[in-house]
């Protein structure tokens, strides 16, 4: 998504210029100001030229009458797929990062414990609203099923994926079983169905349990229920998020109505994970590693979250793939942004390994 017409390089380095600064100070950026603080050996009329010719081309706009210029949509999008350069962390950030995700994740084996500390971590760190979706699990593997008797017309089954994630599900029966009856039935499915995907599990079973002498009654009802018992999607409680008391300090929220737009974002679990999952926007391949979506303004196809950016990368649990990432105003230090989130992805994804 980059413009039709290639810049010159003056002009994109005075296009970088005005979104570093505007980045750093959270003001509209004048040409006196670029030629007083920046080496460029340009004049400050020349500067001014350059920047009429970014504002025609729709990079940049003038917010107020005789203010400086800010960075529209366009350009941040410019800037992002043509113009950062992407290193890695240093040293000193990594062991910063490691050192916190050890002390949050902590006597913590549960894996929605450890994607959680991963968010604390992220938003903490970024001082931008973190946001981790659990892998949406149509590559994760069945290990195994049982069942609680909670009543003799109530069952609770909870499902084991990949060692990773436990789904518990209750279930009312319109049929009474007993204990012998639920025994044999999580036999027959865990002799029959463990070692398989879920995808793999809704599209087989009843193939699968045919011909067992198992209880037909019982049987009838997981397989009626298959679709939600091995659902694949994230669900909405699997959404973890964090930093809220840090990006609500950014110059953006000082209004109200931004405020509220964030607020609701946040508390709309469906729709953040949505926004989450659904980025296309990739960033070409960098030296630095992984792919990284960035979405920016209104690429993010919600009117809420026109006035933010969203930058994720997967992370691996087996062969599940979730997704974290940093949303915040579009005014961040995107080349930052993007390599604490490759980073805290690699952390995440190699503690599950271990888990798993």
């Amino acid at each position: 998504m980059t413009s039709s017409r290639e810049l010159t390089q003056r002009e994109r380095e005075v296009l970088s210029i005005i979104i570093q600064a505007y980045v750093t100070n959270a003001a509209p950026v004048g040409s006196r100001f670029i030629a007083r603080n920046y080496n460029l050996g340009l004049s400050d009329a020349t500067i001014r030229n350059v920047m009429a010719d970014l504002e025609a081309g729709g990079y940049i706009s003038q917010p107020h009458t005789s203010a400086g210029r800010v960075p529209t949509d366009k350009g941040y999008r410019y800037y992002v797929d043509l113009i950062m350069m992407i290193r890695g962390l240093d040293e000193e950030e990594k062991k910063k990062i490691d050192h916190d995700f050890r002390f949050q994740s902590a006597e913590r084996k549960d894996s929605a414990d450890l994607m959680r500390a991963a968010a604390n971590v992220l938003g903490s760190i970024s001082r931008q609203l973190s946001v981790v979706l659990s892998p949406r699990l149509s590559g994760a593997v069945f290990e195994r099923l049982d069942i609680v008797l909670l009543s003799s017309s109530r069952i609770m089954v909870i499902l084991s994926i990949q060692s990773l994630f436990v789904r518990t599900i209750v279930m009312e029966l319109d049929l009474e079983v007993s204990r012998k009856q639920i025994d044999d039935v999580v036999d027959l499915l865990n002799e029959r169905l463990s070692g398989l995907t879920l995808s793999d599990i809704r599209n087989t079973i009843g193939r699968r349990l045919a011909g067992s002498e198992a209880d037909r009654g019982l049987l009838n009802v997981i397989l009626r229920s298959a679709g939600n018992l091995f659902d694949d999607s994230p669900m909405p409680d699997r959404l973890y998020i964090a930093g809220t008391e840090y990006i609500l300090n950014q110059p953006e929220f000082d209004q109200p109505q931004k405020v509220r737009d964030l607020i609701r974002m946040i508390e709309d679990k469906n729709r953040m994970a949505r926004l989450v999952e659904m980025p296309e926007v990739i960033m070409p391949p960098k030296p630095a590693g992984r792919d990284v979506s960035i979405t920016i303004g209104k690429e993010n196809r919600t009117s809420t979250a026109e006035d933010f950016t969203l930058v994720t990368t997967p992370y691996f649990a087996g062969n599940a793939i979730g997704k974290l990432g940093v949303l915040g105003p579009k005014r961040m230090n995107y080349e930052q942004v993007v390599r604490l989130v490759n980073y805290m992805a690699d952390r995440l994804s190699h503690t599950l390994s271990e888990v798993n």
